[in-house]
């Protein structure tokens, strides 16, 4: 009889910036005892990226190993196609039970993209409301980021992020219980994603005063809006700061509750590896952590997300299998577009060679036998009025647009990204090499009008269907109550002893 195949759990927290936390951070005063245990027992990923600083494209691509603009993951209101192949259709084609609890920001008809089950509704809607629009650059829609994030920053009792991470977390454990209890046999790949500590900053006071104000380090590094660049200054605009400066206090509020919800979230890594071990899965259940982007969290004067400086663009990335991986830490650059074809490969098999995929499967690093060194990211969003691509590579970032950004930074000696060295002559090869692949790479102005395309449609149709009688694509999890606890036409003792682990 063939092995069974590992079980995989894999847990994504939002907008967590890897900079910050203890595992990359040596200064760090971020609490999260679980996670910590789980990187120093496996292997950590020292950097790490997203494919793109936003929600829905960087989750598309994360689950698809696909590209943004290979996918027409532009923006957060853009349709995935239900034909994208995932990991989730891989693993389940490979047998595996395979489930999402939590947030994924689906937008379009398809709310499962190849999992069996969707255990929660979604914290976002799926429809095109967000659309960008770069016909109107000087017009701020209402449901861009504002400030009050970080204004009403503190402590809170309850949240709407709260409702959501709280049945997140209680689905996938009451999930492992049923598959203990109903399918032991049959592996299962369960992905649990948190909406925290994604703003707004706010967490229940026993996270919060886990914290003293004097703890929280401020930004390092804060330029001011007229020594920004041209990207940074349309984020000051979109995420309304510009001319209007933040007080200290506010700022170490909002970093605070911030570092309380990244304990938040420990805390719920914690519910879930007891439930494994209660469970007995824990040996047999490889565990993956990581996140969809970072956040800039006051730094050289931005906030949330949006660019590819370092806060916004590193994602924390924890494998911990210690039967399979010796602990280590890998310095290579690596994305989490990497993910399909490493979980694909963790399964014991290979994703189509004849399908379109860009990301590459990690399991030579997971194995300490070399793997690549690299990062291709593409942002088409908020902010932006042009595409803006990113290509990290050794010890270079290089950021480019066709219009008004060109960026690059030696990340080895220069870690806080303050020497732009994209005018810097001792650097010019290096400059006009990654030009030249970006040209080669990339039709910009071809994709920019692709962007302008799917914007157009998605306005018109958006308009369409919010007149009339309103079809939700937003995801109804269904709950069959006559399987539910006791039922008559379900024999009592047969109940209580299926209901039962370990089995009497």
């Amino acid at each position: 009889m063939a092995a069974k195949r590992p079980n995989i759990l894999f847990i994504m927290a939002d907008q967590m910036a890897a900079p910050m936390l203890p595992m990359y951070n040596p200064k760090s005063v971020v609490q999260m005892p679980h996670l910590s245990r789980l990187a120093a027992e496996g292997v950590v990923f020292e950097s790490a990226y997203c494919p793109s600083p936003l929600c829905a494209p960087s989750r598309f691509s994360l689950v698809s190993g696909q590209l943004p603009s290979q996918i027409g993951a532009y923006d957060n209101a853009a349709d995935f196609a239900a034909d994208i192949p995932t990991y989730a259709h891989y693993l389940r084609g490979l047998g595996y039970r395979t489930a999402l609890s939590g947030k994924m920001h689906f937008c379009g008809p398809d709310q499962l993209h190849g999992y069996e089950e969707r255990l929660t509704a979604d914290i976002y809607p799926a429809d095109y409301g967000w659309a960008v629009n770069w016909d109107e650059l000087e017009t701020r829609p209402s449901w861009y980021h504002n400030m009050s994030s970080v204004l009403q920053a503190g402590p809170s009792v309850r949240t709407n992020q709260l409702d959501h991470d709280e049945e997140t977390v209680f689905k996938a454990r009451q999930y492992l219980y049923d598959h203990v209890r109903n399918t032991p046999d049959q592996p299962f790949c369960l992905t649990v994603s948190m909406t925290h500590p994604h703003d707004p900053y706010t967490i229940p006071a026993e996270f919060y005063d886990l914290y003293r104000d004097a703890d929280i380090p401020m930004p390092e590094h804060v330029f001011a809006q007229e020594d920004q660049d041209a990207h940074s200054q349309r984020i000051l605009k979109v995420i309304d700061l510009w001319d209007k400066p933040l007080s200290d206090e506010a700022i170490r509020r909002a970093r605070r509750a911030y570092f309380g919800s990244c304990s938040y979230v420990d805390s719920k890594i914690g519910e879930l590896l007891k439930t494994l071990k209660d469970c007995e899965l824990a040996d047999d259940t490889i565990i993956v952590f990581s996140g969809d982007h970072g956040d800039m969290l006051g730094e050289r004067g931005l906030w949330y997300k949006m660019h590819w400086f370092e806060m916004s663009a590193r994602v924390p990335m924890v494998v911990h299998a210690p039967a399979r991986f010796k602990a280590a830490r890998v310095a290579n650059s690596v994305s989490t577009i990497d993910l399909l074809p490493t979980f694909v490969a963790m399964a014991g098999s290979a994703v189509d060679p004849l399908l379109p995929l860009d990301g590459r499967s990690l399991m030579p690093h997971l194995q300490g036998t070399g793997g690549h060194d690299e990062v291709i990211g593409e942002y088409m969003a908020e902010g932006s009025k042009t595409p803006l691509m990113m290509i990290r590579r050794g010890p270079f970032k290089f950021m480019y647009s066709q219009d008004d950004i060109c960026m690059l930074y030696n990340l080895q000696t220069d870690p806080s990204e303050l020497n732009n060295l994209a005018n810097d002559a001792a650097h010019h090869d290096t400059l006009q090499a990654f030009l030249a692949e970006a040209a080669k790479r990339w039709d910009l102005p071809a994709l920019h009008q692709q962007v302008l395309n799917s914007q157009r449609r998605r306005r018109l149709v958006f308009a369409a269907l919010t007149k009339g009688k309103l079809t939700s694509w937003d995801h109804q999890p269904f709950v069959d109550a006559s399987q539910q606890y006791m039922r008559n036409h379900i024999d009592l003792d047969d109940l209580e002893r299926r209901a039962r682990f370990p089995r009497p």
